[in-house]
């Protein structure tokens, strides 16, 4: 458990460094993607990964009867795969030459886990030489099992790093794990099929330092638990995030996704990340959605560039592409 909390609190720092800003993610959709990637990586790209993905197991948070998971690699249909990957995976096949299909079949197959919370993962086709897809997604709805009353919801002070706003906010007077420490007040919130919702309240601000240990709570303690309702949908594109973790080998030309395909050198084009995210007074509803777009390696030999510094009076032309019609025709004689 340590090490999958870790991992969510390692990442939720890079990836949402503004405390002001709203943000939701899945880290076990992150996991579950990356730990599919991690499979088909060898050599430096494997142990990258590896250091990330140090202790995570998919398998010990699947026996949620209300979650629902899907795993699936799409692949073109002229992309080798390697059999030892393939056989143990959901492998779809399609014409990655037709990016438009690949889309709308990535994003049907998304929403149709995700009860249509995600309709969209992808917002544009893939990349011309993409060969292969990694997707993960996810659906959770559970109830409360100390559920709010919904007579108690009215309208209440929030205070928003942009000044107090009023929000609807539920109410419910029960026992619940409680704990405070390091600045923290921690509440554990129970739900269905051992799910639980653990709230982490600062006594100062969301920068205070935040451990591992924070999120437990033993005691049972009788509260009187304000919560405002939430609804939250966010996007990510985690490269960039990865990269500042030490994930930077899969992203580079050199990457060695050999376990996927034998025959085809591969790289990690980016990683794209989409989570909603509600709760009100009778439970929760969550979804996630996690796609790692592979690319394909030219193998063509690299030339010198031609050099060309415009570095004096040009002429520029502002055309349609396929007519040739000139929009704009500009002398740039002092720019």
């Amino acid at each position: 458990m340590t090490d999958q909390a870790q991992f969510a609190l390692t990442v939720h720092r890079v990836a949402v460094p503004d405390p002001s800003s709203n943000a939701c993610w899945s880290p076990f959709s992150v996991a579950s993607a990356l730990a599919l990637a991690q499979e088909a990586a060898r050599g430096e790209t494997r142990a990258e990964l590896d250091r990330l993905l140090a202790g995570f197991d998919p398998s010990d948070a699947l026996d949620v009867p209300e979650l629902a998971v899907a795993n699936t690699l799409w692949a073109d249909d002229d992309l080798t795969l390697n059999p030892d990957f393939s056989l143990t995976k959901s492998v779809r096949r399609t014409a990655f030459s037709d990016s438009t299909t690949v889309r709308k079949l990535v994003n049907t197959d998304v929403a149709e886990t995700t009860r249509g919370l995600i309709p969209e993962l992808l917002t544009s086709p893939p990349p011309p030489d993409a060969a292969a897809i990694i997707v993960n997604a996810l659906y959770l709805k559970v109830g409360w099992l100390n559920p709010f009353s919904s007579w108690e919801t009215a309208r209440k002070p929030f205070h928003a790093p942009g000044g107090d706003v009023d929000v609807p906010t539920m109410k419910v007077t029960e026992k619940f794990r409680y704990a405070r420490h390091d600045g923290w007040q921690t509440v554990v919130m129970p739900a269905a099929s051992g799910v639980e919702a653990v709230i982490l309240l600062p006594d100062t601000s969301l920068e205070q330092p935040l451990e591992v240990s924070v999120l437990e709570a033993s005691d049972r303690t009788n509260l009187e638990l304000s919560l405002p309702k939430v609804d939250i949908r966010e996007k990510f594109q985690l490269k960039g995030v990865l990269e500042q973790l030490g994930v930077q080998r899969m992203f580079a030309r050199d990457a060695d996704f050999s376990g996927l395909s034998p025959d085809e050198r591969l790289f990690v084009d980016d990683v794209l990340h989409e989570a909603v995210l509600r709760l009100d007074e009778e439970g929760l509803e969550g979804a996630a959605a996690t796609a790692v777009t592979f690319r394909t390696v030219s193998l063509e030999i690299p030339t010198e560039p031609i050099v060309v510094n415009v570095d004096r009076p040009f002429l520029l032309a502002v055309r349609h592409a396929r007519s040739k019609a000139v929009y704009f025709l500009a002398q740039i004689a002092r720019p």
